[in-house]
């Protein structure tokens, strides 16, 4: 029988390596749920191992030194392990006092009057006289609007709730065609629950959220289970998008038919770019068969490895890798030459790039079956919001400069951009308060979006009612879901807003888990005070607080 071989000097030291990352990783989850300082979280990110751990009938059968090698293969990325230290070190929230708001269960009254509001609806032209109007709702069902509408006996019912609206705007509620609520598997950053109820705060009633969860929604069974879920919770509805590749992995198609069964209402890998021409080719007509947009995060993975913001003047001042505009024009040119060949739907996510905004603008006048959407971010920032190297304002795709926001502006004016989409990206603090290398990409955006647009309707960016038409009508068509309206016979999916009333951007104001935005600590003109949503209150704040202000339109920058 051969004598074993006792194992080198450097096996050795492997295995005293091993036994401190163990040490380290042990030390992870006896602080679970508490928070690190940032020198001791940083050097729990330097040695702690992942979780995974080799079968151990593979740990006995294979020599020492080999085992080690493997084992050390196993260590994960430096973002990896951010990730799951976030999800055991994230701390519990403390319960926080909202004085005299409140998310409640969605409820109603039996008659809702909505008197003296002006409201803006581009689908029932309601906004064409600018004159007050009262709006009745009964049982969830919107059955008169007009001027004097809420007069007479049934402003004299026992059940009737009056909401005395006057220099308040009425608008159909939002659809939002784009929104992260990382439910299923990263629940620490945001779950269906807390998503919906950010919604309701915004004024959403729809939102559609992406399939990058863990696990991807690839399947039925995964769609199924968020419909589920939402139902149980109740308010703003949810519609999932299902991935167009297994695992967003952009190699085999999923099985739309079965998406679009359960529910799903677009496919996209939104993350990531399906980048094979040929993939993408059969996924737009395997789409079409089923009548599915398919929704493009347009992207060249080539171009933009290692980028952290656009590439720039900004980006050479501070020494960090760009993201060239034409890595997305070069993905958004080959998918449009695909849909006129296949006559599928295509929508391109996020448009950032004054380049894209020629294509599209082409390819419409060509009539190829293509749609787009703009985010209320790459409306407002630029790249020099990095100049700091904030992480808040790290995003995919980058804040890009002046001249391609001026562009977007002017493309959502005229229609080239049909949609906006808050591409809500919540990230825990341990994923953003790091270096801008390691940050997650994203920033919330279901709360913060009214505001952010009405301020651009001020200053003349655009019309009250191409907002209105771009965050209802627009979306709903491109989803094929039934359009919010204010007319008789519509279910009653409104949302009620003082465009005057200021707040602060605040952990405490807002729904959402997630606080990952630059505009934390800013003070913000406009307030939704009331959500319906399928004909129940999802959100309401203290509508008897707002004060009493001069006629709309007669203060400078007033609607």
């Amino acid at each position: 029988m051969p004598r074993r071989r006792l194992p080198g000097p450097n096996v050795r030291l492997r295995r005293r390596l091993l036994r401190r990352l163990h040490q380290a990783r042990q030390a992870i989850l006896r602080r679970k749920r508490q928070p690190l300082g940032l020198r001791r979280t940083r050097a729990l990110l330097r040695s702690a191992p992942r979780k995974r751990r080799l079968p151990r009938c593979v740990r006995r059968k294979r020599p020492p030194a080999q085992g080690l090698r493997l084992r050390l293969a196993l260590l994960g990325k430096p973002r990896q392990i951010a990730q799951k230290l976030a999800a055991l070190t994230a701390p519990r929230a403390p319960p926080v006092l909202r004085v005299r708001t409140s998310i409640v269960r969605p409820s109603s009254p039996p008659i809702l009057i909505f008197t003296g509001v002006r409201a803006v609806d581009p689908a029932s032209n309601l906004h064409e006289n600018g004159e007050p109007i009262d709006v009745v709702v009964e049982k969830g069902i919107v059955t008169r609007a007009g001027k004097n509408a809420g007069e007479g006996d049934i402003r004299r019912a026992p059940e009737a709730r009056v909401i005395h609206g006057r220099n308040l705007l009425l608008f159909p509620a939002f659809v939002d065609l784009h929104a992260h609520l990382r439910e299923p598997g990263q629940e620490y950053k945001e779950d269906i629950a807390s998503g919906l109820a950010a919604a309701a705060a915004g004024g959403f009633a729809h939102v559609c959220a992406m399939p990058n969860t863990k696990p991807v929604n690839d399947t039925r069974a995964v769609t199924e289970a968020m419909i589920a879920r939402a139902r149980e919770i109740g308010g703003p509805r949810l519609h999932p998008i299902g991935a167009i590749t297994v695992g967003q992995k952009g190699a085999e198609l999923t099985e739309m038919a079965d998406l679009k069964e359960a529910g799903a209402v677009a496919v996209s890998d939104d993350g990531r770019c399906v980048s094979s021409s040929a993939i993408m080719r059969r996924a737009l007509e395997y789409a079409k068969t089923f009548d599915l947009p398919v929704i493009q995060h347009a992207e060249d993975h080539a171009l933009t490895e290692g980028a952290q913001m656009h590439e720039g003047k900004i980006s050479t001042k501070l020494g960090l890798r760009g993201w060239p505009r034409i890595a997305e024009d070069i993905i958004v040119a080959r998918d449009l030459l695909l849909a006129e060949l296949t006559g599928a739907r295509y929508h391109v996510a996020h448009v950032s790039s004054r380049g894209s905004i020629r294509l599209l603008r082409e390819a419409k006048a060509r009539g190829i079956a293509v749609t787009a959407e703009v985010t209320p971010h790459h409306l407002t920032l630029t790249d020099q919001a990095l100049i700091g190297y904030s992480t808040a304002c790290k995003v995919n795709p980058p804040l890009r400069e002046q001249s391609d926001v001026d562009a977007l502006r002017e493309a959502l004016a005229d229609g080239t951009i049909d949609a906006v989409a808050t591409d809500h990206a919540p990230h825990s603090s341990l994923e953003k308060d790091c270096e801008l290398a390691e940050a997650s990409p994203g920033m919330i955006g279901l709360e913060l979006a009214l505001p952010l647009l009405l301020d651009l309707v001020k200053h003349g960016a655009f019309r009250l009612e191409r907002l209105v038409d771009a965050l209802t009508r627009a979306p709903a068509r491109i989803a094929s879901l039934p359009s919010p309206a204010i007319k008789p016979g519509a279910t009653a999916e409104l949302c009620l807003v003082d465009p005057e009333r200021t707040w602060t951007v605040e952990p405490a104001r807002l729904r959402s888990k997630s606080t990952n935005t630059p505009f934390l600590g800013r003070t913000v003109r406009g307030r939704v005070l009331m959500t319906l949503a399928g004909g129940t209150i999802a959100f309401e704040t203290d509508l008897d607080q707002h004060p009493a202000l001069p006629e709309p339109g007669t203060a400078e920058g007033g609607f």
